[in-house]
């Protein structure tokens, strides 16, 4: 698809992209130059005090845990001696 480039440094990003992007008014892109090519990519920006949750170590055990509680690989109890006596048992 070919845009105009407008006064300002502006272009328009057409509605069949904007669409499969999911993209809105006021969402975040992030813009580079890769191998002279201009490259447009939509980001979150996430709060800094949030950011350790969206770290890939921290997001690779988010996805173990999942695996986990969906193949059944987790206990619960009621109560701390519960649990307590729960981990003994196993030993």
């Amino acid at each position: 698809m070919i845009s105009q480039m407008r006064d300002r440094s502006q272009i328009t990003i057409p509605v069949e992209i904007m669409k499969q992007l999911n993209l809105k008014t006021g969402d975040n892109i992030d813009i580079s130059l890769e191998d002279g090519a201009i490259v447009i990519k939509p980001v979150v920006i996430v709060p800094k005090d949030q950011a350790w949750f969206w770290s890939k170590e921290w997001q690779k055990e988010e996805k173990e845990a999942d695996e986990d509680i969906k193949t059944g690989r987790v206990r619960s109890a009621d109560s701390l001696e519960d649990l307590m006596g729960k981990l003994k048992d196993e030993n």
